[in-house]
């Protein structure tokens, strides 16, 4: 991305309901794979401005962070504000730690951005140990492109069939994939395809509060339903979980 979308990404990645509900769809495939003993070692791979570990390392003491970004930018915001963690300027292609390193990669809105995305996912296991778990969100749908993507500089959308593919190809296993952003998906359709573009960029904002209400709304029902129902068969995004076996 570029240096305006990260500084936006900075501005509003706290408060804004998209990556309020991100980050707790990690958080609970962290939870749920990890499990709550023990120290915990943890990438964010593809960290931005730091938000994702700024908002899951307080209340989880026992996780030990790093995060890797390919933009100076990034990587200086994401040590200003994700204090305590281990913050690096390097690729998804080629990260600087050791085969088996890490008890979970988190890789957040990441490898659309990549050329060679089966290359970022090799990586990710390569750094995680026997038994570690990946953590994958991407968006859904390549009739969907549109100016949000230009913006964001994206190189592709995805299918869910296509991530599982590309997972298991890196040698992961137990693959589960569901898509979110269900309920927004026909407001999402109409913005990004039958309306004018924006002239700010992509979609990435803080919206009026009433708005960003009924949003958050939105996510806690379908966190609900996947709760019961464990997933969603469509939505704007899909997020994917797996495991290295071992």
């Amino acid at each position: 991305m570029n240096a305006d979308e990260y500084r936006k990404m900075a501005e509003v990645e706290d408060a804004m309901w998209y990556y309020r509900a991100l980050h707790g769809h990690v958080a609970r495939a962290l939870d749920q794979g990890l499990g709550a003993d023990g120290v915990k070692k943890i990438l964010d791979a593809g960290c931005g401005t730091g938000g994702l570990i700024r908002r899951l390392a307080p209340a989880r003491t026992g996780w030990s962070w790093a995060g890797v970004d390919v933009e100076p930018l990034a990587c200086a915001r994401a040590r200003e504000r994700a204090t305590g963690a281990e913050i690096r300027e390097g690729s998804v292609t080629a990260l600087p730690w050791a085969d088996g390193f890490f008890d979970a990669v988190v890789s957040a809105d990441v490898i659309y951005h990549v050329e060679d995305d089966a290359a970022a996912l090799r990586e990710f296991f390569r750094v995680l140990r026997p038994g570690g778990i990946v953590v994958i969100n991407v968006p859904a749908y390549r009739w969907l492109w549109s100016y949000h993507d230009e913006a964001t500089h994206a190189k592709r959308r995805y299918g869910r069939g296509e991530l599982i593919v590309k997972l298991q190809a890196a040698g992961f296993a137990a693959v589960r994939a569901t898509h979110w952003n269900a309920l927004p998906l026909p407001l999402v359709v109409a913005r990004r395809k039958l309306l004018p573009a924006p002239v700010g960029g992509s979609d990435v904002q803080l919206y009026p509060a009433p708005v960003e209400a009924a949003f958050n709304g939105a996510m806690t029902l379908e966190r609900g339903w996947l709760a019961v129902f464990g997933r969603l068969s469509w939505g704007s995004s899909l997020l994917a979980v797996a495991r290295k076996a071992g």
